[in-house]
């Protein structure tokens, strides 16, 4: 069959992540595992859907909208996952179940206000950059209290945790202490944000580690669709 290697690689990872969790004492069902779909056409994500999954990760706006529009009645929980511009903010407002990667108050505020248009209230993840990469989008760790603390006075937002890409190394232990400061950071706000329910950390090359270090949401795309094509 022409995706029967998606089955395959759906469980296989599946079988994986539940060997990790077993290792150190978690239990599979409180991690959720959202499937990143970015290149990926529709039908690959309707294979995937029949495997009884229903969370999907876009990492662009376009994209995330032009899925969402053909696969309307597919009852998919979408996740923008990559990096939002307040311009942008309108696209996917009236839809989306968890924007990832908010990291400023001002594009907070814009999520905010075109959530009351849409009469509805937008789950979010404040992303924190936890390895000092210029390149990647995050807020310095030392700003995270306070980012949550002004998030927490706007009415239609529902703040549900914290993000990070880990670095992009082969190093393992840089990659473990950036997973580690977003733990630390994520039971230091659990105390005042009860809400706090994820800790988005953890891709194709280190859901292990994440899942070791405390993810309980991973974003993996390529071990369940294979290599993109990014022609």
């Amino acid at each position: 069959m022409k995706y029967d290697y998606l089955k395959e690689n759906y469980s296989e990872l599946v079988t994986d992540i539940k060997g990790v969790c077993t290792q150190v004492g978690k239990n599979y069902d409180d991690i959720k595992l959202v499937a990143v779909s970015k290149t990926f056409p529709p039908e690959e994500i309707l294979e995937v859907k029949r495997l009884g999954h229903a969370d999907f990760g876009e990492n662009k706006v376009q994209e995330l909208k032009s899925k969402f529009d053909e696969l309307k009645s597919e009852n998919i929980n979408w996740h923008l996952v990559g990096h939002l511009q307040t311009n942008k903010v309108k696209y996917i407002a009236d839809f989306v179940t968890l924007i990832h990667s908010v990291d400023s108050f001002k594009l907070a505020e814009e999520i905010d206000r075109h959530a009351k248009k849409a009469g509805r209230i937008i789950n979010i993840l404040v992303q924190v950059n936890t390895s000092d990469e210029l390149q990647k989008s995050g807020i310095e760790p030392s700003d995270a209290k306070n980012l949550c603390r002004e998030i927490s006075s706007l009415e239609n937002i529902n703040l549900q945790g914290l993000m990070t890409i880990g670095m992009f190394t082969d190093v393992e232990e840089i990659i473990r202490e950036n997973f580690r400061m977003l733990k630390d950071i994520f039971d230091d706000l659990k105390v005042d944000y009860p809400g706090f329910r994820y800790l988005s950390m953890g891709m194709t090359s280190d859901y292990r580690i994440a899942i070791e270090e405390g993810s309980n949401m991973l974003r993996i795309g390529s071990a369940i669709f294979g290599k993109r094509n990014y022609l």
